[in-house]
């Protein structure tokens, strides 16, 4: 997957209100497939699909333990996302305060009006 890609599956799963919990209750701890669907009103089914984009989005893993397969959150593809908005962030605030120091300026020369 080329990092445009991981970038476009970690916003595609991002997306999703459920999913956003499920990363939500993942970042407490690991849990499995029925822990996690308990406070959802859907099937364990609805949530795999679920666990599977956030799967492939690289935003979870799934380990196996015995009969279970407990998913935890992951961080390389939030990091990742956070990177690609923190390049605008930075720009946004370059603009930002060049806009300050032009108001700063117009204000100035009113002064001196």
């Amino acid at each position: 997957m080329t990092p445009s890609e991981r970038l476009d599956a970690t916003f595609t799963a991002l997306a999703d209100p459920t999913r956003r919990a499920i990363l939500a209750r993942l970042m407490q701890g690991e849990a499995s497939v029925m822990e996690l669907a308990e406070p959802f009103d859907m099937s364990q089914p609805a949530i795999s699909k679920h666990l599977k984009v956030l799967e492939r989005a690289g935003l979870i893993s799934r380990g196996r333990d015995a009969q279970r397969r407990p998913c935890r959150i992951e961080g390389a593809a939030m990091a990742d996302a956070v990177g690609w908005l923190e390049e605008y962030r930075q720009v946004w605030e370059g603009n930002f305060k060049r806009l300050d120091v032009l108001l700063a300026d117009l204000q100035a020369n009113q002064g001196k009006a």
